[in-house]
């Protein structure tokens, strides 16, 4: 397929840009910086700002889906608007680009750890992440009003660099736990394999799942 990447240069991102090469698809990469991606084969890089609907709905016309790993970066201080500025303006330019299909990778905060409680808002949530958590979810209830075929992908609690298995566990709307009781995890890696698997065979569209290996 012909897929268009938000954030193809942070964390996630890289690695959803890695799985899509891999499994032969046409990857048009939109970054603010493209000398950040070096030229490979079913890669094209084209200038855009996530936080501008018009430049986005011109990079992701005539694409078959657009996935975002959109995240302005967890050390800048105002996380928060900023990663909703850029929310809004990927939500706007989808939909005015005529691409229905979108992938987001979100955040663990807006799982549900007790009924009516989320993650986000336990005493135990880190500060520091906190800001971009909250705006995280609300990305989740904002793509929820959107009329796209979405999909909404929550990593697990423990997210880290590792191997690809090309094995997860699947789950809705509540983190997946060890069988000890401690919090689920997956390589980044996979992480990547379950958004593309999505991507490709589709079982959540406008819904949120989330996994752990």
């Amino acid at each position: 397929m012909k897929i268009a990447l938000i954030g193809a240069t942070g964390f996630v991102g890289a690695a959803v840009l890695e799985e899509l090469l891999r499994r032969g698809h046409q990857v048009t990469a939109l970054v603010r910086n493209p000398a950040k991606l070096a030229a490979r084969p079913g890669l094209a890089v084209v200038q855009a700002d996530a936080q501008d609907a018009a430049q986005v709905a011109g990079a992701v016309a005539g694409h078959d889906a657009v996935a975002s790993a959109y995240n302005p970066g967890w050390t800048v201080p105002d996380i928060h608007d900023q990663f909703l500025r850029g929310t809004h303006a990927i939500h706007a330019g989808v939909q005015a680009s005529g691409v229905r299909r979108l992938l987001v990778v979100g955040g663990a905060g807006s799982l549900y750890v007790a009924p009516g409680l989320q993650l986000v808002d336990t005493p135990e949530f880190p500060a520091e992440w906190k800001q971009g958590a909250l705006a995280a979810r609300e990305a989740l209830n904002l793509v929820r009003a959107t009329a796209l075929d979405w999909t909404f992908l929550s990593p697990p609690i423990l997210l880290a660099p590792g191997e690809r298995t090309g094995h997860y566990r699947l789950g809705q709307d509540a983190p997946l736990m060890e069988a000890d009781g401690s919090p689920g995890g997956i390589s980044v890696a996979d992480l990547a394999v379950a958004l593309v698997d999505e991507l490709e065979a589709p079982r959540h569209v406008r819904q949120r799942f989330t996994v752990a290996r």
